[in-house]
């Protein structure tokens, strides 16, 4: 299968309609498996997902080290964050982070300027690779930092974008951007940064679309990107019970078996309507789903293959179950050129 490929912003930069998520190499929510974790890259490199996700969160350093290893030598586009500064020494408890095998690091919050610098530095030699395409200020917003935000913005707006800035009109990354799980984070960013695309994880999805009259229209009329991670909600639209990173409410659970019966009646997975759905508007460039195994790969694989017929998108708008004005794909996104 070819991919589509879809523009980033106003920049030149294209990225696949499909692209990897790299925090599950860092092992997240469960032991780091190195070897089967450098496999499932490799072989999704060889299907065409040359989109790269990374941060040095994920796994303190972990998944950094490995997609490195993995992209040396091929084409590729990467994105890594900004945001955290690792520092020597393991955290007391580095699974309650989310993180139960990580490298002996533990992050520390900068998003200053000199921050911004030396964790892109940083980021350079742990992937040993000499160019990173996209850069995200990882995990700025409210929900995250609750009373902390407000300084950790500040240092933003003063610092850590002008050093954002001055790498992309160096030439040495093409495209800055926020990645979050909050929209009011990206709205926000929005009156004091000049940005080219947001990686936004799990909320505009075929289970939510809270963001579409506010976020992904903004994105439209400023000619910006949507990078679509968590397609699957942190695992609730696969067949798993974790929504948010979180065991799911009653009422989540309720609306994805409504959603999972709507699709099961025009024979449709429903893992292969939340990764089509996305792409159905036309501010986002690529969905990135997190990726643990070679047969999660494979699977994937099979449901973006998939032609859904139009059919399913219109009996999920008749049952309440999709926004009424939620753009769907007129065709597969995957494989036929908008």
């Amino acid at each position: 299968m070819t991919l589509t490929t879809r523009r980033i912003g106003r920049t030149d930069l294209c990225v696949p309609t499909l692209g990897f998520g790299g925090a599950p190499l860092g092992g997240l929510l469960g032991a780091a498996n190195d070897s089967e974790a450098s496999k499932t890259l490799a072989t999704a490199l060889d299907q065409g997902l040359t989109y790269v996700d990374t941060a040095p969160f994920y796994g303190f350093g972990r998944s950094e080290r490995l997609v490195g290893d993995g992209l040396r030598g091929r084409n590729y586009t990467l994105s890594t964050k900004v945001g955290r500064v690792l520092h020597p020494g393991m955290p007391d408890d580095p699974g309650a982070m989310g993180w139960p095998d990580p490298l002996p690091f533990h992050p520390v919050y900068d998003y200053s300027y000199d921050g911004v610098m030396r964790s892109f530095e940083a980021s350079l030699q742990r992937l040993g690779l000499d160019r990173i395409d996209i850069l995200y200020v990882h995990d700025i917003g409210a929900v995250t930092h609750v009373d902390a935000n407000a300084q950790h913005v500040h240092d933003l707006k003063t610092g850590g974008y002008r050093a954002l800035d001055e790498l992309r009109q160096a030439g040495r990354i093409k495209a800055i951007g926020l990645g979050v799980n909050e929209e009011q984070a990206c709205l926000e960013a929005l009156d004091y940064g000049d940005w080219d695309v947001f990686l936004l994880a799990g909320r505009y999805t075929l289970l939510e679309q809270g963001p579409l009259d506010g976020l992904m229209a903004a994105c439209l009329k400023r000619d910006m990107s949507i990078v679509l991670g968590g397609p699957f909600n942190s695992g609730i639209l696969v067949g798993g019970r974790t929504w948010n990173y979180g065991d799911a409410p009653d009422a989540i659970v309720q609306k994805v078996r409504a959603l999972s019966e709507c699709c099961r009646a025009y024979d449709v997975p429903l893992p292969a309507a939340a990764l089509q759905f996305p792409l159905g508007h036309a501010a986002v460039a690529s969905v990135i789903p997190g990726l643990r195994t070679r047969k999660e790969l494979a699977d994937t694989l099979d449901w973006v293959s998939l032609d859904i017929p139009q059919d399913l998108w219109k009996a999920l708008k008749d049952k309440g179950l999709l926004a009424q004005n939620a753009p769907v794909p007129i065709s597969n996104p995957y494989t036929s050129v908008a």
